[in-house]
């Protein structure tokens, strides 16, 4: 009898794609690597054009002429630098979110489809921003020592709030979600939510072809809000029961884990670090950025300065963001591995995502750019654990990790 080979079976499940196919993901994927420095250096140019116009000092002196209302003053202040920045990256926006998409085959959404959303995504997020910035410019005025801890706590609760709030009053908006209709698929998730103690009725099917041609799922919302949802290419790719089975179970992994609940908790002690070192560097960037009207960091003329140093400190830090989501990719697989064991149909469909997602990329790549581990390591980690189970071995496959 021939003994099972993972690494052999992981070369052949990468060998299902054609080497014109991996190479185009390649290219695809090294791209996106650049397009975080591009667009780092896109946010920079807007910030040295608010400061340069003077167009938000100026505002903000109109307002205080007037009558002095320190919130007010943020409110408008902030709106106009928002919406000002909106309108100068839509060309990169089209570029980043739709015309590399098209050309690569990962979306089929006219342009008319995609600028509309971008409208309403837009104007959802001007309206969240300003009325959490007003919020946070009070707290710098009224906590100048302190700010940056109530800053992050309440950046952390806002976010926690959206996540809630995301999955019954903004996915909706762009799609249509619906519970899986009556079959074997409906049938096999049903049986895995139950035996995982997931609420049945948490289980959704969404039109993702709408904006995306990528095979994939995802989890969101928190507590009664959450849910899980496939979207409708996977059946459209051909997902048989096998990976369904694969892929939610990596999904409900995500659910039964928590682990949007711990990664807002390592994100809210990242800000503290990170507003922490705006207080201390913001007057040397405010002389560096010549924003000469700019009083101070309470100042909410100086957004675009505060703005400047957490896009330099993200740049600096999206190596330490990555590695956060992609220990909760491995520990979302894993559990699919224990409760689905399915380790050939969560590989069939990994395979599936690299169109989109290069699948062996160098270590040091790995770490600085993948949010997700690499599909070579992932399917290789299927089958470890098939090899496991097949032989009866108590290694932990868990304890490997890129």
């Amino acid at each position: 009898m021939a003994t099972f080979d993972p690494a052999a079976e992981t070369a052949r499940y990468l060998a299902t794609l054609s080497p014109e196919a991996h190479a185009r993901a390649t290219a695809y994927t090294q791209g996106g690597h650049w397009l975080i420095l591009w667009g780092a250096l896109v946010s920079l140019a807007i910030v040295f054009v608010l400061l340069r116009t003077g167009v938000l000092a100026r505002l903000r002196t109109r307002i205080e002429a007037r009558r002095r209302r320190p919130w007010l003053a943020a409110l408008l202040v902030v709106l106009v630098a928002e919406a000002i920045t909106a309108v100068l990256t839509l060309p990169w926006s089209i570029y980043t979110s739709w015309w590399r998409e098209k050309s690569y085959g990962l979306t089929s959404q006219p342009i008319a489809g995609w600028l509309g959303e971008w409208a309403i995504s837009s104007a959802i997020g001007l309206v969240v921003v300003a009325i959490l910035l007003t919020v946070f410019y009070a707290l710098l005025r009224r906590a100048p020592k302190t700010w940056w801890i109530w800053g992050a706590g309440l950046s952390a609760a806002t976010g926690a709030l959206l996540i809630l709030a995301s999955p019954v009053l903004i996915e909706p908006i762009f799609n249509s979600y619906k519970p899986a209709p009556p079959g074997p698929v409906r049938d096999t998730v049903v049986e895995m939510a139950v035996a995982n103690g997931i609420s049945k009725d948490r289980i959704f099917v969404y039109d993702g072809s709408k904006q995306s041609n990528r095979y994939t799922a995802n989890v969101s919302g928190l507590f009664g809000s959450a849910r899980v949802a496939m979207s409708d290419t996977m059946f459209k790719a051909g997902a048989d029961i096998a990976e369904v089975r694969g892929v939610v179970g990596h999904e409900m992994g995500h659910y039964a884990r928590h682990h949007i609940l711990w990664q807002l908790g390592a994100m809210a002690l990242l800000l503290v670090l990170a507003f922490f070192l705006v207080d201390r560097l913001f007057p040397l960037a405010t002389r560096l950025l010549g924003a000469k009207d700019v009083r101070g960091i309470s100042d909410p003329a100086g957004y675009p300065v505060f703005t400047a140093i957490l896009v330099v400190l993200g740049l600096l830090g999206t190596p330490i963001l990555n590695s956060l989501i992609r220990t909760g990719e491995i520990d979302a697989d894993n559990y699919s591995l224990r409760i689905a064991q399915e380790p050939d149909g969560l590989a069939k469909a990994l395979v599936k995502t690299i169109e989109y997602r290069a699948s062996n990329p160098g270590k040091l790549e790995e770490i600085l750019f993948y949010d997700h581990p690499s599909v070579s390591w992932r399917v290789r980690n299927a089958m470890n654990w098939k090899a496991a189970q097949e032989t009866g071995s108590p290694r932990n496959v868990e304890a490997v990790a890129p």
